[in-house]
């Protein structure tokens, strides 16, 4: 009788079934962390908004909020800073969150970004403005909504319609739970 070398099949097929119900386990896990995480990154990217959207009010008086989100970056398409900043440039965030809301773009951690300052009279200076965040990829890279205006305080919605647009309007964020 020789001495086997090796594992038999049965060896074999015992440890991948153990290593597939670690697997199991494990992804669905991996996966709900990546996705508190992204949120948590969202979170933080309405916080950077609102205080850009502080600066450029106070360095703006006669323009107000900004009109757009791409206003707070270098510019719409623009991931650098030009020499000299201004009203549609005001380098008060950085090109990718400033840029994430173009159709073709990617987000940043998973979300998507929108900001739109609106004026309380016609022709007045913007007074009044929405961020918002919406997951790119629903259940994949998040699950909640969030959103703020200019007072700053950060709500969120648990997102039951599955939406993937950021909210951009005031009625609609302040509908939303405040995020403690």
């Amino acid at each position: 009788m020789r001495k086997q070398k090796g594992f038999s099949l049965i060896e074999l097929l015992i440890v991948v079934a153990i290593i597939l119900i670690i697997a199991a386990i494990a992804i669905p896990n991996l996966l709900r962390a990546r996705i508190a995480a992204n949120e948590s990154s969202a979170v933080s990217s309405i916080r950077t908004i609102n205080t850009a959207e502080v600066a450029y009010q106070t360095s703006n008086p006669t323009v107000g909020y900004a009109a757009i989100l791409s206003d707070l970056g270098p510019g719409a398409g623009v991931y650098v800073c030009p020499a000299v900043v201004g009203v549609n440039a005001a380098c008060l965030i950085d090109g990718t969150l400033a840029n994430n809301g173009n159709p073709a773009a990617s987000g940043k951690s998973g979300y998507t970004f929108a900001a739109a300052g609106a004026a309380g009279a016609v022709g007045a200076v913007n007074v009044l403005y929405t961020a918002g965040a919406a997951p790119l990829s629903y259940n994949q890279t998040g699950v909640r909504l969030f959103c703020s205006n200019e007072d700053s305080v950060i709500h969120a919605d648990a997102n039951a319609g599955s939406s993937t647009t950021p909210p951009s309007d005031a009625s609609t964020c302040a509908g939303y739970t405040v995020l403690n």
